[in-house]
């Protein structure tokens, strides 16, 4: 019996309170209100403890939200409502933030890893972990979150 990794995911992703201004210098804030999962594929638990998720833009963080410790039940999917809010004032640097602004679609990526243990028949336990990367695409106009992706 070969003990795998969770599945880690965002399922949907949804925008509450945004602003953003692209007048003197473009920027943007607001919240993402997501679902995030955790897919457990084993016989066993995965108990998982407190970890990160984070957005980016253009490899740079905008914004960081915490993961509960929690454990998925063996061959289930666990799923927790996470709210990250974001700024583009956490930019350094140059970037094309204007141009995307302007263009009304801000491409974004998120990271996140869980570490935890699996535990088969209270006897066997191995040490796995999951990664997730997700792309998505926030327009401005619509003030939604498009193409979501993850692997």
């Amino acid at each position: 019996m070969k003990i795998k990794g969770p599945k880690v995911r965002f399922q949907t992703v949804t925008v509450n309170s945004f602003n953003s201004d692209s007048s003197t210098a473009a920027s943007f804030s607001g919240d993402l209100v997501t679902k995030f999962a955790v897919k457990n594929t084993n016989f066993g638990h995965f108990k998982y403890p407190n970890s990160t998720v984070s957005i980016l833009y253009e490899g740079q963080v905008i914004g960081t939200a915490a993961v509960p410790s929690q454990k998925a039940k063996a061959r289930s999917t666990k799923r927790t409502d996470i709210t990250i809010s974001i700024d583009s004032s956490k930019l350094s640097g140059t970037t094309n933030l204007s141009s995307a602004v302007n263009a009304g679609v801000v491409p974004l990526t998120s990271e996140s890893t869980l570490k935890g243990k699996v535990e088969l028949m209270k006897i066997i336990k191995k040490n796995k972990s999951g990664k997730m990367s997700c792309t998505m695409s926030l327009n401005l106009k619509t003030r939604t979150v498009d193409d979501l992706k993850c692997k």
